[in-house]
């Protein structure tokens, strides 16, 4: 799923990563559930595969907690 070869590229961790940086530009710091929210209004995406790419973006260190336990983006 990560690099897929005979799915299409709109179910990889890659294209869903980065539906949900483009949900967290535009929001900046914001809850996990509310994150979900904002990119289930980019794209109609299942809870375990937003969390799947939220795992992928962690591992890239893309993005992190706040003191808060808030979502935030690192770069």
């Amino acid at each position: 799923m990560l690099l897929p070869e005979n799915i299409s590229p709109s179910n990889s961790l890659y294209y869903n990563g980065s539906l949900v940086l483009q949900a967290l530009k535009k929001t900046g710091e914001v809850g996990m559930l509310d994150l979900f929210a904002e990119t289930r209004n980019l794209r109609d995406i299942q809870m375990p595969i937003f969390v799947l790419s939220l795992d992928w973006l962690f591992l890239a260190d893309l993005v992190s907690f706040n003191d808060h336990g808030n979502i935030v983006p690192c770069f």
